[in-house]
């Protein structure tokens, strides 16, 4: 019984001191934030990062843009947040108080959000769904969210590309799309489309997901988007509505790319391999993938001159 209590108690004194870490790496951001409504310009996005609950510098960029945009509608979708303790929109919501709703496949990360206190002290909408290209919408709307809205967050490390493209729902202010680095900044390539697609089933190395920056930009532009920038951890690209750009200059992806860094593949028995540089492209370069400027699929390889 004793270590029963124990062990409850513990839990409530680690969440306890996890929300006093909260809310002082929240205050200790207000300087930063207070720069950007001073109107001070950067010379790119990455220049404006700093990390609060993201996992790189995006809070910094996303505190920034909408600065620069605004007036902005206060509200956000994001797809692909885990247990969302680490993700784009939790300081939007902590801080700025805005709406939002998150998607992720996992029933265990949507509980935890659940019981989380920010479920109940914030209006926003939490949903487990497996994310495809014909029910994004649908997810969208029976959450109540149509139109136009401040942020959307792409992160699902598989179709990106193809749910983008699909989505209509919202009219968002800002997209924020990971990108897979690993193709470069030339090719405008995407994985096939395939609804069940898991990172790490598609390929061993983990180093075969998602679509290209170039990919990205293509499909931004039809989209009626430009390229603002990228972070400088090489994963996330910000696309602006053209009409909401302003002093804001769009990039073409060779100005924008930042390779990734981070050495997170596997070998075939799943332990960690640490491939850098090209070591990642040659991993992968036997796989098949969809040419956005030739319309068809091709081998990864056959598109490198």
């Amino acid at each position: 019984m004793f270590p029963f209590i124990n062990r409850r108690r513990i839990r409530r004194e680690l969440a306890a001191a996890r929300d006093e870490i909260d809310s002082l790496k929240i205050l200790t951001a207000q300087s930063l934030i207070q720069n950007i409504r001073d109107g001070k310009s950067v010379a790119s996005l990455r220049s404006a990062e700093f990390k609060v609950f993201s996992q790189f510098g995006d809070d910094g960029i996303i505190q920034y843009l909408i600065h620069r945009l605004a007036p902005l509608p206060d509200s956000f979708a994001e797809f692909g947040v885990e247990n969302y303790r680490e993700a784009n929109t939790r300081f939007l919501l902590l801080n700025n108080n805005w709406r939002g709703l998150v998607l992720d496949g996992n029933q265990n990360h949507i509980e935890q959000i659940q019981s989380d206190k920010i479920y109940w002290r914030h209006t926003f909408a939490v949903k487990c769904a497996w994310i495809t290209r014909d029910n994004i919408n649908d997810l969208l709307r029976d959450a109540g969210f149509h139109g136009q809205i401040g942020l959307l967050s792409i992160d699902i490390d598989g179709n990106d590309y193809w749910v983008w493209e699909k989505l209509d729902a919202v009219d968002p202010a800002i997209v924020i799309v990971e990108y897979n680095s690993v193709f470069g900044p030339d090719l405008a390539v995407t994985i096939p489309y395939d609804q069940k697609f898991v990172r790490h089933r598609a390929h061993y190395s983990g180093q075969f997901w998602g679509a290209s920056l170039s990919a990205l930009d293509l499909l931004a532009k039809r989209k009626g988007y430009s390229l603002v920038g990228c972070n400088s951890a090489g994963n996330n690209a910000y696309f602006v509505r053209n009409e909401k750009i302003g002093s804001l200059r769009a990039l073409e992806p060779k100005e924008a790319f930042a390779d990734a860094r981070w050495r997170d593949s596997r070998n075939k028995e799943g332990k960690l391999s640490y491939l850098t540089g090209a070591e990642r492209f040659q991993a992968i370069a036997e796989m098949e993938v969809y040419d956005l400027r030739q319309n068809k699929l091709a081998r990864l390889n056959s598109l490198r001159s």
